[in-house]
């Protein structure tokens, strides 16, 4: 049986040529594709693929918080990274959201196919370039404490950070997640709070900096 795959882009472009060449592969079938997170939280409870190849940086919801609500709904679903970033903020928070697969937009389309292989199997697959990132990560978290960061906030906290970070109004954020314009409030001083912040401009700084969002999502 073929292989049901969900493919997760802003850029259709992008999505259609790593369609038509996926489907040239024996036993790979996609099944769907998302422009965002949020369609790709939808699409997987809908379809149910195997394997999702999801892009990390996305307005609106990215790939890490995505890959996060996804893989807690369908704890059997096999995320692959496949984004333009190898910084390790990325890289480490994308297998800490549940990722099992980690490559670059200039890969192959046959490493591509590879990666899908190699996860099916129960098996992580990391690109060269990006096993020099995590064993460097790796190396660094054994030397330092533990510090303060994003992982002390609640996923819907993450959710708001990276809509405020990328400028939407509280309005316009309480549409998106379908709450209150108070409790956007409330969760944008808890945030402040708890990261030692106390302006926007600095809470967009740190989604920044942390990868939550990036400048050219």
């Amino acid at each position: 049986m073929s292989i049901r795959i969900l493919l997760v882009d802003d850029q259709k472009i992008l999505r259609q040529g790593l369609r038509t060449m996926l489907e040239r592969q024996p036993g790979m079938t996609v099944i769907g594709e998302a422009e965002d997170g949020r369609t790709a939280i939808a699409l997987a409870r809908e379809l149910s693929p195997e394997v999702i190849v999801m892009d990390v940086a996305m307005p609106d919801l990215n790939g890490i918080e995505a890959t996060s609500h996804i893989v807690e709904a369908n704890p059997g679903v096999k995320v692959i990274a496949l984004s333009m970033h190898s910084d390790k903020q990325f890289v480490s928070r994308m297998f800490k959201a549940g990722a099992v697969g980690y490559l670059l937009k200039d890969c192959a389309v046959d490493e591509l196919a590879k990666a899908i292989r190699t996860v099916i199997r129960d098996q992580a697959y990391i690109g060269e370039t990006i096993s020099a990132v995590v064993l460097d990560d790796y190396v660094q978290q054994l030397r330092k404490p533990p510090a303060v960061d994003e992982g002390r906030l609640t996923p819907r906290e993450r959710e708001v950070l990276q809509l405020i970070a990328e400028g939407h109004s509280t309005k316009e954020i309480a549409f998106t997640l379908e709450i209150s314009s108070k409790t956007v409030e409330t969760h944008r001083r808890n945030m402040m709070e708890k990261l030692g912040i106390d302006s926007v401009a600095e809470l967009t700084k740190f989604a920044i900096r942390r990868g939550i969002t990036t400048l050219d999502s």
